[in-house]
């Protein structure tokens, strides 16, 4: 009798073990992401299109670094994916003010983030001065998407005369290695040139050493 218990409970801790294994065997445990790892996909816009791939399953674990931590590159994760309902119940209101709060902090991807969406009206009124505002400070710090953004904004009308100068300087002097956005530079540059006088032209083809 004592063994035929002892073969019940066997079989049974038997049959637990294999459903574990048949559920979690090839559960593969996803590490949290490298600061150098996040900025790159962020700088990417490929940052939430990770989180959905991990199966969400480091959301708790993305929330301490933004809230406890406060790194700037998990708090904008943060606020994106609020901001979007990625892994998490939306709400765009409190997704924006953590992008404003990485904004604070001088991520340049939140703040030309925020350019674009005060450009086109995404989750917020649209304010092209604002945007221009938005778009110069990351753009004057060396973030290329910025740069793009804010000397086509220049073109169409947007910002002051006294700002194409530095406009025109801080993306001339941008390494791009993307044939088509070099491209791209090149066109706004040119149109941009032409609403500059010649020795201020000359001025912002010269770089500071």
């Amino acid at each position: 009798m004592l063994m035929f218990a002892y073969c019940s409970s066997l079989l049974a801790s038997n049959s637990i073990a294999s459903i574990y294994n048949d559920y979690y065997g090839n559960y593969e445990v996803v590490q949290l992401y490298t600061q150098d790892e996040l900025n790159t996909l962020i700088n990417k816009n490929k940052h939430l299109q990770r989180v959905r791939k991990d199966e969400c399953q480091l959301v708790e674990d993305i929330q301490a670094h933004a809230l406890k931590i406060k790194e700037p590159s998990y708090v904008f994760l943060w606020g994106d994916m609020l901001a979007w309902g990625v892994c998490v119940d939306r709400d765009a209101s409190l997704g924006i003010h953590y992008i404003k709060e990485s904004a604070k902090q001088g991520l340049l991807p939140a703040i030309e983030q925020l350019g674009r969406y005060y450009e086109k009206g995404i989750l917020v009124h649209q304010n092209k001065e604002r945007a221009i505002i938005y778009y110069r400070e990351a753009a004057l710090q060396g973030f290329l998407n910025a740069q793009i953004n804010y000397v086509q904004m220049l073109n169409q009308g947007y910002g002051s005369p006294l700002d194409y100068e530095q406009a025109y300087s801080a993306l001339f002097h941008s390494v791009i290695s993307d044939k088509k956005t070099q491209q791209k530079a090149t066109k706004l540059l040119s149109l941009l040139a032409n609403k500059m006088p010649e020795n201020i032209l000359k001025r912002a083809r010269v770089e500071a050493i």
